[in-house]
């Protein structure tokens, strides 16, 4: 998808999730991102997904850049094993950041913190901001029902008919890499 990929900004949840297949899918996305070579930059948070797909990439040897608003220091735990964490005032200074460091965006389910970066980056895309890939990774399905919105916000007149050009939604986190990096997904 794109050839200058080194960095690719994971956005998901603070939690777990109500079903194991989540955190799974965290960890085989952290990890692969590291066994690509790539650099994975995402909240900083410790906890929930966010602190699975960090320590995944680590184990397998990945630089791990966190962002984090001071003031979440307390809820989201910065983890301690990562290659650097930068410590910002406000999430807008947080999402910046992120944007600045990451050459392709992935959005791993989440709650509404997920959906507003995801629906930032691609409302940047479609303003002309940038033109990085955003994939969506649909992990039981997840991202269908966001799916269904976007389409109705376009059959509504409220976009353009080229809004699901903005992002990919991919079935698994070997999709989300294969696509990224312009080829099949690698085995596991």
């Amino acid at each position: 998808m794109t050839t200058d990929l080194r960095s690719v900004c994971i956005f998901c949840a603070a939690s777990p999730g109500g079903d194991p297949a989540y955190a799974e899918a965290a960890a085989e996305m952290g990890r692969l991102i590291a066994e690509a070579g790539l650099r994975l930059v995402y909240g900083g948070g410790s906890v929930g997904l966010m602190g699975v797909v960090a320590r995944a990439a680590r184990a397998a040897g990945g630089e791990v850049i966190g962002v984090i608003p001071g003031f979440l220091r307390y809820a989201e735990i910065p983890e301690a094993e990562v290659t650097k964490m930068h410590f910002v005032d406000s999430m807008h200074e947080r999402k910046q950041m992120m944007f600045d460091l990451s050459d392709a965006f992935v959005s791993l389910p989440g709650g509404i913190g997920t959906l507003d970066e995801t629906i930032e980056i691609m409302t940047w895309a479609q303003l002309g901001q940038h033109a990085k890939p955003v994939l969506l990774v649909d992990t039981l399905g997840y991202w269908s029902a966001f799916e269904k919105l976007l389409k109705n916000v376009v059959a509504e007149g409220f976009a353009k008919q080229s809004l699901p050009e903005l992002y990919t939604v991919v079935p698994d986190p070997k999709s989300a890499i294969g696509t990224l990096l312009g080829r099949p997904a690698p085995d596991a």
